[in-house]
This record gives structure tokens, sequence and C-alpha cells, in this order.
């Protein structure tokens, strides 16, 4: 029995014993025995209805308290619709109403309602810069051959994706090495972070244990903003084969994910975060490898091990890296390389990035525990469609702005060191 059919029946109980009490029919104003019988009787009828109210609330609130299982297994209509986004429409549709982009806008609707964030174009699922792809160079998109050299018609009758071939960027080395990435932040994000545990020591019998507290402080990421800002010719919009679709993708999440990369390695900047080699991050940079050596590439492991962390891997240059492979562990009688692969050091993970900034004829090597590295996305990705800017509106292209909320932080800075006088020239 549902529970409104439980109250109402304990409703009509419950009536039906004040009709009897306000109504006695015994000597002195009490119940006549009859009366006092159905009473009785009305009242053993409540107090089962009580209890099977009770286990009814209890069923019904264990019900609201668990956890909500899908009407398909395995699906969300949400996360499809999410990795279907196609990026091309969605952009094409902001200059000409009559595209079918319904499902884009759906989408973007959803994102805005979901993160209480206004955008001021299309809201973008980061699901469509997550797949795996190549990046190719930043230029102006068109469906004709470029004018400063060879190439060929990004929209052929016959075109296999697989025969494109790339221009390469710098690879976003941080999420290789295993950074945390946070997604679906709002507002400031304060992270807590033991900075002094609590300290056990031995006693002797009956003395007393000294007191300790854990002490904690935090490390707060707060929304900044990267953006690009490129152009797409109306054509390839309108007219391009399925592969564009890829190539649009590949081109904003390559860019987007360049600039964040280069801050959460380096950063500093105006209005930017501070990265793992900003001076205000605090990693420890005493390591000299300004004449690269085996023991120096020790030391930096040492660096951290001694600071109570678990190094996973390095980041260097790709000058650093060829160094390394061509100096021998020790001169002149070892024929072992400091890097005897191109992606490994010292049994570690190496990983190559032009990201990693030359200052005064000198870069960095790094080495670390990246999952103390953070990376904070606040947001889905604003597209902002504009086919009046007048560069872009003079040759009858579209401009195109992405803007991607975002931040970087370092939870553990002891957790990393770094040689920052390696050498560049």
């Amino acid at each position: 029995m549902q529970l409104r059919e439980l109250m109402e029946k304990r409703a009509a109980i419950v009536g039906q014993m004040r009709t009897l009490n306000s109504a006695p029919a015994g000597n002195g104003g009490d119940l006549s025995d009859d009366q006092q019988s159905e009473f009785e009787a009305l009242e053993a009828e409540l107090r089962s209805a009580d209890r099977a109210i009770q286990r009814t609330q209890l069923l019904e609130e264990a019900d609201r308290r668990a956890e909500g299982v899908p009407l398909n297994p395995g699906s969300d209509d949400f996360e499809v619709a999410k990795r279907s986004f196609s990026l091309c429409k969605a952009i094409a549709a902001e200059f000409d109403q009559s595209i079918d982009a319904g499902r884009e806008r759906e989408v973007s609707q959803e994102l805005q309602r979901r993160s209480d964030k206004k955008f001021r174009g299309v809201a973008v699922p980061m699901e469509v810069f997550q797949r795996p792809a190549g990046q190719i160079e930043q230029r102006a998109l068109t469906s004709t051959l470029p004018a400063d050299g060879p190439g060929s018609n990004i929209i052929p009758t016959d075109h296999r994706g697989d025969l494109f071939i790339d221009i390469l960027r710098s690879q976003m080395v941080t999420q290789q090495l295993g950074a945390t990435v946070l997604s679906g932040l709002t507002g400031d994000v304060d992270i807590p972070r033991l900075k002094a545990s609590a300290a056990a020591g031995w006693v002797a019998e009956n003395a007393a244990i000294t007191a300790s507290d854990h002490q904690f402080d935090k490390v707060q990421m707060t929304p900044k903003h990267v953006g690009v800002l490129t152009e797409f010719s109306r054509n390839m919009l309108l007219q391009s084969s399925p592969d564009i679709e890829q190539l649009v993708r590949q081109d904003f999440a390559a860019v987007l994910a360049r600039e964040l990369d280069k801050a959460a390695l380096v950063g500093g900047g105006t209005d930017e975060p501070d990265g793992l080699l900003a001076a205000d991050t605090g990693i420890n940079t005493t390591v000299s490898m300004a004449t690269p050596t085996w023991g120096d590439v020790l030391d930096l492991i040492n660096t951290v091990e001694e600071a109570d962390s678990v190094g996973t891997g390095f980041a260097m240059r790709p000058l650093a890296a060829t160094k390394l492979r061509k100096t021998v562990r020790v001169a002149s009688t070892d024929s072992r390389f400091i890097m005897d692969t191109p992606d490994q050091l010292a049994n570690y993970p190496a990983v190559r990035s032009t990201q990693i900034p030359i200052v005064s004829d000198a870069t960095s090597v790094i080495f670390g525990r990246w999952s103390d590295l953070l990376i904070g996305y606040w947001s889905a990705v604003d597209v902002l469609v504009n086919p009046y800017e007048s560069t872009a509106y003079s040759k009858g292209n579209v401009a195109v702005r992405g803007m991607l909320t975002a931040d970087v932080a370092v939870r553990h800075p002891e957790s990393f060191a770094a040689a920052i006088d390696f050498p560049a020239a």
C-alpha cells in the first residue's frame, strides 16, 4: 500500500475514534460498553497503521538516498550528445541560421545551465578536444591551395584522413607525465594541504606523550582565461568533407593545450598561472647541470626523495635530451651514455618539450612527482563567431575566438626539483 493510502486510512480511523468520543452513550459521560469495545478495536487499528506508515516512510527514504541507476545502463544521452558535437556545424550555424545545428544548440544550452555560467558564444564540451589527434599548423583554413607553398586541396572528392600530413606542435607533456586534472570547477577553489603532521616519540613507562597537532594550509586555484583567435573560410565550413571537422578540433585543441602546457611548466607572466619554473612556485632549483654529469642526474632525483616525495618523471627540452644522449656517464672509460634511450632517464620517463624556455643560453631539466601539479578547468570552451571582423570580412572568411577558463597550481613544491642552468648554447 502506498504512503498516501496509508495516511488516508489512518485519518479515517482517527475520524471514527473522534466521532465515538464526541457522542458517549454511557453513564456519566463515559463511553458505553459497545462504544468502548469499538474504540479499543480502532485504537489497535491505529497502532497497526502507524507501524505500516513508519515502515513505508523508512523504505521511501532509503530509495531517495540510493544511488541512481540509469534506465539504459552504460549509456548517458548527454554524454553521447557531447561526443557527437560538431564544432564546424556549431561555428557555421552562428553566421548561417539555415544550418541545422539543433543538437549543438541544445548541448550548448545544457552546458551553460549545468555550469551556471553565461557564455558569450557557443559552449563547446571539452570532450570535443580530448580525442587522440595530431596537431596542425595554425593558419586561416581554406578550401584552396595555400599561396605560400605546395599543398593539396583539403576538400577533395576522395580524401583519406590518414594521408593528411600534420605540422607537429609541442606536446602537452604535463598531462603525459601524470598531472592531476580537476574538471567542472566553480568559483575559487581552496585545496587543503598538510603542512606538518603529528610527531611520534618514545617515552618511558608511565611518562606522558608530548602532544603535537597537525598543521594545515591551502593551495588556491582561481579562474584564469586563455584564448585563441583564428579564422576559417566560409566555403570550408559549409562544404568541407568530414575530415575538416577533425582538423578544426585538432587546431583548437592544440593551440589551447599548448598555451596551458606552457603555463603549467613556466607561467608567471601577466594574467598567467604560476607554473613550475615561476619564481613564486618555490620548487628546489639548487642542483646545477652547467656541465651535465650522471651525478647531477642522481642529485636531482635525490633532492626530491630527500623531501620525502617520490618522483615520477623528467621534462626537458629536446636539445637537453640530445646532449644527455651524447654524454657518457664516466668520461673516457664508459660506453654508456647518461640518457640511453629517447624516452627514459635513470629508469624514469623523460618527456621532451620546446615549451621549457631558454633563458640566457640556459634551459631547465625538471624532475618531480607530477601528480602534485594540478590543472583545473572551470568551463567548457566558449567559442564566439564574428563574420564581420574587418580582415576576415574582406576575404569572405569568419573570425572565431575560443576561450578556456583554467588554472594551474603546485600542491607540494618540494615534490619538484629543477636544474635551471643546463647549457643551451
